[in-house]
């Protein structure tokens, strides 16, 4: 017996001593874990402080901030597939050559309809080509379908096309000859803004028939061909076009596959020029294809 109460006076003793060990220790790093806290605490206000007073540290801290918090929005927002967050430009729609054809006169939309089914392109785009086709041919004392009708011939209603002569845009223009036309509209790469591309090209014409003295021969001029024998049969392309769109705004039904191919009797036998046109007299100069 003696023994074992021995072994429990032993045994207790030793987790009395344990037990203010850890206690001591326990209360050790507290103490060490405040100060250390405090020391960083005092630190951070002195930076502060000294941040606040400094004008250039402050602008360079807000800065990097700034760029940090873009950094880590744009990361997320790949992360997460929205590409288009970081890229989108809201007043984009601004610039698109697009109306709704509900916007057109019955007339209007009709042949804006046909014509999109004909060359396989949207009609909003179309219907805003047409529009425009019909308020410029107006003050230019011009039929929008012949306006219309070049169009379709030069570049099947592609505002992208380019010749192998570099006639560009929805009308074909050599912009290199009608450059001085183009500083109306910035520049001469306003020849793939296909409205701008159209009022150039109509003015272009324009002066065509005027110095040719008729439609047919001012078409003769507007694809270079004034001085030739013969158009390849681009005026009569032209002008069979025009009467499928004038027959589709009255109302009548025109097959989107009709040809505007003339006879092959009423064709020139000259094929259109595949080189520079030759001087012509004083005047406009015609468009090439």
């Amino acid at each position: 017996m003696h023994v074992i109460d021995m072994l429990h006076r032993a045994s207790r003793s030793t987790a009395r001593s344990l037990r203010v060990f850890v206690e001591d220790v326990g209360r050790g790093l507290l103490e060490v874990s405040h100060n250390t806290l405090a020391l960083v605490g005092l630190a951070a206000i002195a930076v502060l402080v000294f941040t606040l007073g400094r004008a250039d540290i402050r602008h360079e801290a807000e800065v990097v901030a700034l760029e940090w918090l873009q950094t880590r929005h744009e990361a997320r927002e790949q992360n997460a597939g929205n590409v288009l967050s970081a890229v989108a430009t809201p007043d984009a729609v601004a610039r698109a050559t697009a109306v709704p054809l509900a916007d057109l006169p019955r007339p209007q939309a009709t042949l804006a309809s046909w014509i999109a089914r004909r060359y396989k392109v949207a009609p909003e785009p179309v219907a805003a080509l047409v529009q425009e086709a019909f308020a410029i041919g107006r003050r230019a004392g011009l039929d929008p379908t012949l306006i219309l009708a070049i169009i379709a011939v030069e570049s099947s209603f592609n505002p992208f096309a380019q010749s192998a002569m570099g006639a560009q845009g929805l009308m074909q223009v050599m912009t290199r000859v009608h450059d001085d036309k183009y500083v109306a509209f910035g520049g001469t790469h306003a020849a793939f803004d296909p409205i701008s591309n159209l009022r150039v090209g109509v003015q272009v014409l324009r002066d065509c028939i005027a110095r040719a003295g008729s439609v047919r021969d001012g078409l003769r001029y507007y694809v270079g061909a004034a001085l030739l024998e013969g158009d390849g049969g681009y005026a009569s392309r032209v002008m069979a076009e025009q009467g499928h769109m004038r027959s589709v705004a009255d109302g009548q039904r025109v097959p989107i596959n009709a040809s505007n191919q003339p006879p092959a009797s009423a064709q020139d036998s000259t094929p259109p020029p595949t080189t520079e046109p030759l001087p012509a007299p004083p005047g406009p100069l015609a468009m090439l294809n």
